[in-house]
């Protein structure tokens, strides 16, 4: 039987929002994000990592550069005894300068494609797992996937929150103030799922 997941965003999510992180330096953990993702692993509960990066596109660092920032947050997430069970991609953009990237792909947030293709990969129910961003854009997603979304205020979430979120149609189910509070309200939803009880 398919299980829910929880698909993370990276920057500004997982990591301090840097804009574009064109150097490994720029990769920092956010405080209580590695203890977020632990909660969820130690539940049993899937963590994706769904990350638009378009720097690639635009020329502003190597796909070496990507893997290596990958292989730190691998290691330090591994260093509080948390893991992320798969990593997930968009590397295009429309006005890209590397033609191998300027696509109009179905895998950009808030296209869903990339949560479909780890939906497939994974065996997960997208309609029972949960999306969590600093952007409109993963709310977007998760709504076009039939998802439930939430925003923290971490990365650009506070400002969104304050300026963007109110002109939205689509809202989060919650706000959260980080990664660490998603997890617990995660983790309260889905027990009461299970115990049959009505948000």
């Amino acid at each position: 039987m398919s299980r829910p997941a929880v698909f993370l965003d990276r920057d500004g999510t997982i990591n301090e929002q840097m804009g574009y992180i064109n150097h490994i330096s720029r990769f920092q953990l956010l405080p209580r994000a590695a203890a977020g993702i632990r909660l969820l692993n130690d539940a049993d509960i899937p963590v994706v990592v769904v990350t638009n990066q378009s720097g690639l596109a635009r020329g502003y660092f190597p796909k070496e550069l990507l893997d290596e920032v990958h292989a730190q947050m691998h290691r330090q997430l591994a260093a509080s005894g948390a893991h992320v069970d798969g990593i997930y991609i968009c590397p295009h953009y429309p006005e890209a300068k590397l033609p191998e990237y300027r696509v109009q792909c179905d895998c950009r947030k808030p296209q869903a494609g990339l949560f479909l293709k780890a939906a497939a990969d994974l065996d997960l129910d997208l309609a029972r797992s949960y999306v969590v961003g600093d952007r409109w854009s993963d709310l977007k997603a998760a709504h076009r996937c039939q998802a439930t979304g939430i925003l923290v205020l971490t990365g650009y979430g506070r400002g969104d929150h304050a300026y963007i979120g109110p002109t939205q149609a689509i809202q989060p189910r919650t706000v959260a103030e980080d990664l660490y509070d998603a997890a617990t309200w995660i983790l309260a939803d889905l027990k009461r799922a299970t115990d049959g009880e009505t948000p």
